[in-house]
C-alpha cells in the first residue's frame, strides 16, 4: 500500500468506521502537535529542564503538518455537507489547530536558535575575558 493510499484510508475514516474517524484522527493529531509545540515552548524557556527543546518544536510542526493535512483531505475526499454525519465540521476544526501547532513550533524553533546563539556568544566572552 503506498503512502497515497494510506493517507486517503485514513481520511475517509479507515476500513470501519463513520466519517468522523478521519476527522477525529485530524483532530488528534493537531492537538498532539499543539500539544508538543507548548512543551517545546516551555523547554525554550526554561520552565521545563527535560528533553530536547529543538527536536520538539521539529516533532509539533510534523504533528501540526500532517493533522493540517489529514484533515484537508477529509474535507476533499467527504461526500455531503456541515451536519450530515460525515466529520467535515471536525475537519475544519483540526485545520486551524494543526495550524496552531506548526506556528508553536516554529516559535519554539526560532526561540532555540536565538538562546542557543546568545549562549554561545556568553560563551566566548568568557573565554576572551578570562585569557585577558
Amino acid at each position: 500500500m503506498s503512502a497515497t493510499d494510506v493517507l486517503t484510508v485514513a481520511a475517509e475514516g479507515g476500513v470501519i468506521g463513520d466519517g468522523r474517524t478521519g476527522a477525529n484522527l485530524a483532530l488528534g493529531v493537531g492537538l498532539i502537535g499543539v500539544a508538543i509545540g507548548w512543551l517545546a515552548l516551555t523547554r525554550v524557556a526554561g520552565r521545563i529542564s527535560v528533553g530536547n527543546a529543538r527536536t520538539a518544536a521539529m516533532s509539533a510542526m510534523a504533528a501540526g503538518l500532517v493533522g493540517t493535512s489529514l484533515a484537508a483531505l477529509h474535507l476533499a475526499t467527504s461526500s455531503g455537507g456541515p451536519g450530515t454525519g460525515n466529520g467535515m465540521v471536525g475537519a475544519v476544526a483540526a485545520i486551524p489547530l494543526g495550524l496552531i501547532g506548526v506556528a508553536l513550533g516554529r516559535r519554539a524553533l526560532a526561540r532555540s536558535r536565538r538562546t542557543e546563539r546568545t549562549a554561545d556568544r556568553f560563551e566566548n566572552e568568557q573565554k576572551l575575558g578570562s585569557t585577558s
